[in-house]
Order: structure tokens, then C-alpha cells, then sequence
């Protein structure tokens, strides 16, 4: 499917929806048809505003998605909407039935677990080997040491977990939700660890057993909660934002029955600012089914049963450079993968990419990393 893009339209006659539209814009500094890099531009569609107005921000991802819109820089308009916080003035039906799904059910079942695997993950090792730096690791980059590039960010990272969780050679140490496995290649490789790692994809499983070939690394399809032995280190990375609320002390117990008496388990989790609600409604049905973002409190509270917070660290800024890297590389490659998926998936997954960049530059979504032990380390934790 191809996206004609036409010259703006300019506003459609006496239209108050319209006049609503640029009135609420003007809030977060975007203008409506605009020259700056950040203003929307919009596309011979005079019913945008409506569409706004009726399903807010899924409406907006879709209408991107169309090509109803652009902007020379979407992820500083959007950047703009989430710091001025249009959102919270828009409740339509849809996202008012969307939170109370979330409320009411479990919709981070056993059964269910696997579709965010079948439908994001599984998408082809090709398309994220292209997008992802050299270890292929699919989460927040570590920047503050100086690095100089996205594989630098993301091998500092890496050490930066092995250090965190006090890593020596000859632990054991379980990945739950370990990716292509950039951790336990890493820990076996640095600090001489044998990994088992779980997964919930087919196609991450398939290319780390490969990747990790001649190492100490076990890949396992398995749901987190099947999970019943003993390791010396615990570690998570990007896993939680698909446990939900209804789940987090099953899965904090078993991370606990999973850790030897004087582990670490280390938590590495993107986070929200309040425990009201999860996650976008446009993020739900094309991106990450079934996703839900925590916040401190929540996870705070999972804890409690089972944990002592030794130490929490907030580098959520950095996850802006990152997926800015992940955007030009995804941008850069497209052409191998147009024929494909076509111009529609290119749209969402841009709108994806920098509409994550926009949230995290925007301070509105963190990324925090926990480290936690079963019964306090003696002496105090000290981070490395």
C-alpha cells in the first residue's frame, strides 16, 4: 500500500472542530499547517479534527499511519503534545474501554503471553538485526560513560548489569525474557557465567542458540511462570512491560524461588509516572499486544513479599538517543524491506520509534533498574 502525500489543504470552512483542534495545539506551541520542523501538517483530510477529537491518541497513530499528517520532525511535535499533556483533556470511548480491560482483566495470561512473541518479536531476525546494534540488544542503551555509538552504548550497558550484579565466574545466572541473548553472551564471554535464558519467541530463540554457539548458554521457549530451579544471579531486561499488574507478584515470586538465598536479582524496566493506567491504546493493538507499563509503586509493592530494594537507578533519558539510533537505522534499511511490509508498517513503525523517543525526551515514561536481593546484602549494597 503506497501513502499519497498531498500539499495541505488548509481549514475547512467554518468548521468548529477544526477551530478546536488549533486552539488545543497552541497549548503545546504547534501550529496547525505550520513551518516550523514540530507543526503538523496536514494532508487534504479537513475531518482530522473530528477524528482527533473521537479517538485521541490511537486516532492520532492511525491518522499518521494513513498519511493523513506529518511533520518535518513527528518526534518533536510529539514530544510537544506529551509535555503539555493534550492527552489527559481527550477521553473517548475507545480509550475508556481500553483502561477498563485493564483493570478488569487479565490480559497477561499464560495463554496470551506468547502473542506479543508471535506478533512483535517474531517479526523476522533480518529486519531486527538491521535496526538493533551489533549484540542485538533491544533495550535501553547505557550513554552516560561517553560512548560513541549505539554498540558502545549498548556493551556499556551490558557491563554495566554484570557489574550491578556482582557477576564471577562459575555463577549461573537466568535471563528471564533474555531477546537474542546480548546478556548471556556477554556474561559468558566477560565473566566467564553459564546462562539460562527464557523467551517467549521462536525466532529470538532460533538466532541466540546460533549466536551463542560454543558458549555456556541455554535458550529455553518457556513462560516465565514455568520456571522452578536455582541460580546464583537473576536478571530481567525489558521483560516486565509485558507482565501486567494482575501478575507482578507471581512474577516477582518467581524471580525469589529462582534466586539462591544470597543472589541478586537485577530488574531493568521502562516505568510510568503514576499507577492509573498502563499503557497507549495504539501501542496495545499494533506494537506490543497485551503491554503494560508499571510504575514505582506497583513494583515497589510486588516486591515487598519477596525483596529487599538494594539500590534503583533512573537513566530513562538515555532511552531517547537510543531509539533515535534504532529510527535512522530502521530508516536507512528500509528499502530491503518495503517490497515486503509496505509504506502503511513503515509509518506505524516511525510513529513507534519516535513517539517512544517523544515520551522518554518528554520525561513522561522512565526507565529505572533494580537491583534487589532476597534478605538485604550484609553491610549495604554498593553500586559499582
Amino acid at each position: 500500500m503506497s501513502v499519497d502525500l498531498v500539499e495541505p489543504a488548509g481549514p475547512p470552512p467554518h468548521d468548529a472542530d477544526w477551530q478546536a483542534l488549533v486552539d488545543l495545539l497552541a497549548r503545546a506551541d504547534v501550529r496547525l499547517d505550520g513551518d516550523r520542523p514540530w507543526d503538523m501538517r496536514v494532508h487534504h483530510h479537513p475531518g482530522l479534527a473530528r477524528r482527533l477529537f473521537g479517538g485521541a491518541s490511537m486516532a492520532l497513530g492511525e491518522s499518521y499511519m494513513d498519511g493523513w499528517w506529518s511533520a518535518e520532525a513527528p518526534d518533536q511535535l510529539l514530544e510537544r503534545l506529551i509535555a503539555a499533556r493534550l492527552a489527559e483533556q481527550l477521553h473517548p470511548p475507545q480509550l475508556l474501554w481500553h483502561l477498563a480491560k485493564a483493570r478488569v482483566f487479565n490480559l497477561q495470561t499464560a495463554r496470551r503471553a506468547w502473542q506479543v512473541g508471535e506478533q512483535h518479536y517474531d517479526l523476522g531476525n533480518d529486519f531486527y538485526a538491521a535496526m538493533l546494534d551489533a549484540r542485538m540488544a533491544y533495550s535501553c542503551g547505557y550513554w552516560q560513560r561517553g560512548a560513541a555509538s549505539l554498540d558502545e552504548a549498548q556493551e556499556h550497558k551490558l557491563d554495566l548489569v554484570c557489574r550491578k550484579l556482582g557477576l564471577e565466574p562459575g555463577m549461573r545466572l537466568l535471563d528471564i525474557g533474555c531477546g537474542w541473548g546480548s546478556l548471556m553472551k556477554f556474561a559468558a564471554e566477560r565473566y566467564g557465567v553459564r546462562c539460562v535464558g527464557v523467551t517467549i519467541s521462536v525466532e529470538q530463540a532460533e538466532l541466540g542458540r546460533q549466536l551463542c554457539e560454543g558458549l555456556p548458554v541455554e535458550f529455553r521457549l518457556q513462560d516465565y511462570r514455568e520456571l522452578d530451579e536455582r541460580f546464583d544471579r537473576v536478571a530481567s531486561i525489558g521483560m516486565l512491560e509485558h507482565v501486567g499488574h494482575k501478575n507482578l507478584d507471581a512474577y516477582m515470586a518467581t524471580a525469589r524461588r529462582c534466586l539462591a538465598d544470597d543472589g541478586l536479582f537485577l530488574l531493568h524496566s521502562i516505568g510510568r509516572n503514576d499507577s492509573s493506567h498502563g499503557t497507549d491504546p495504539w501501542i496495545h493493538r499494533y506494537i506490543f499486544p497485551n503491554g503494560e507499563l508499571p510504575s514505582i509503586a506497583r513494583i515497589g509493592q510486588a516486591c515487598e513479599p519477596h525483596f529487599v530494594v538494594e539500590d534503583l537507578h533512573n537513566f530513562g533519558a538515555d532511552y531517547d538517543r537510543t531509539l533515535m539510533c534504532w529510527h535512522e537505522r530502521f530508516t536507512a534499511a528500509w528499502p530491503r524491506f518495503e517490497a515486503e511490509l509496505g509504506e502503511r508498517f513503515f509509518r506505524m513503525w516511525s510513529y513507534y520509534l519516535l513517539c517512544s523517543a517523544a515520551a522518554f525526551r518528554a520525561r513522561d515514561i522512565q526507565l529505572w533498574q533494580w537491583v534487589l536481593s532476597p534478605r538485604g546484602v550484609r553491610g549495604g549494597y554498593r553500586r559499582p
